[in-house]
């Protein structure tokens, strides 16, 4: 849970989010037990009025760079602007099932 609250606290700090969600995907992948190598983001803040998308999940990945490097595989982000996330009657899509496989099941092929 060390890598997940540390998103979570680099994230309140630098955007000030009205609502925040750190989602610890990694049991959904073929990791061991306790793993923290994939999370959902849903950051909503004021910081993302007139950025594109892209430009947001930039300024994430920038602040979010030590653990992209180390322990994190991968991260799904939802980034909204307070309005935005309004007319989505507050609601982030629901990351979809993994289908790749782990490395034992390509070892007998």
């Amino acid at each position: 849970m060390v890598v997940q609250q540390e998103i979570e606290q680099r994230l309140q700090q630098q955007f000030s989010p009205g609502y925040i969600e750190v989602a610890n995907e990694s049991h959904m992948h073929s990791v061991p037990a306790n793993s923290e190598t994939h999370f959902r983001v849903v950051i909503v803040s004021d910081a993302f009025e007139g950025k594109r998308k892209v430009a947001r999940h930039q300024q994430v990945y920038a602040l979010l760079a030590e653990q992209l490097e180390g322990p994190v595989h991968a991260l799904a982000l939802h980034t909204y602007t307070p309005g935005e996330w309004q007319q989505r009657q507050e609601e982030a899509p629901q990351s979809p099932d993994c289908l790749g496989g782990s490395k034992a099941d390509s070892a007998g092929a």
